[in-house]
């Protein structure tokens, strides 16, 4: 069954551009000019996936966001923004939001985070995740590569499953921080970067040039699966 997409963006030229290239993959597409209508599509309809720009007229695409989480809609959400700082984007992200993408874009990249948020939930309802020659078992908390068990850390192991089951999420480091490590536990977005590094040299072909553990620069990181994963 094709899944539902809904596109919220206000130019008029983006939204019909958007619209054909997510119909022509396989996609039904659904498509509002401005946040309050984009806000009741999403209540309404309830889509697979949202593309949702954020400088929108009537409601903003952040109040969008915040909107649709506190109605318990829970399917991913990528931000279209012109907006490249930092805190605009952490921003999106902690409302809820499951990606983003800066404008001028390709759509070729925007199709393959759509195509990679909506395989996560693939992830979310099994206990083993393939990637790779690797395995990650959930239930038993074991890494296996080549059929051989990976020594991993409770940390490392943690870190590596609540990214893997959000497959092509932008993490922030805080929320790694908060979700593996704890509220109350003083670390600092290091000990992300020193885990990820450790992780790389574990489960990646080739660390200096990784293929599942991916930088989102000034963000944090990202799991991705490629199209030959399973």
């Amino acid at each position: 069954m094709a899944e539902t997409v809904l596109i919220i963006e206000d130019d008029p030229t983006m939204l019909r551009g958007l619209k054909d290239n997510f119909a022509y993959t396989g996609y039904i597409v659904q498509t509002a000019a401005d946040g309050e209508e984009g806000l009741n599509a999403a209540l309404e309809s309830r889509p697979d996936l949202i593309i949702l720009d954020i400088m929108l007229p009537k409601i903003n695409g952040y109040e969008v966001c915040r909107l649709v989480r506190e109605q318990g809609v829970d399917v991913p959400i990528i931000m279209l923004t012109a907006k490249g700082q930092e805190s605009d984007i952490v921003l999106g992200l902690n409302l809820g939001a499951d990606d983003y993408v800066t404008k001028p874009f390709s759509v070729r990249e925007l199709l393959a985070r759509a195509h990679a948020l909506l395989r996560r939930r693939q992830a979310e309802e099994t206990d083993r995740l393939r990637f790779g020659d690797c395995e990650l078992d959930l239930v038993q908390h074991r890494l296996l590569r080549n059929g051989e068990e990976v020594s991993l850390t409770p940390k490392e192991f943690g870190l590596l499953a609540f990214m893997a089951t959000r497959a092509g999420r932008a993490l922030t480091r805080d929320e790694m921080l908060n979700k593996v490590w704890g509220y109350n536990v003083f670390v600092t977005g290091r000990s992300v970067d020193r885990c990820v590094n450790t992780l790389r040299s574990k489960i990646e072909p080739d660390p200096q040039r990784p293929t599942f553990l991916q930088t989102v620069r000034q963000i944090g990181y990202r799991f991705d699966l490629p199209e030959e994963t399973h």
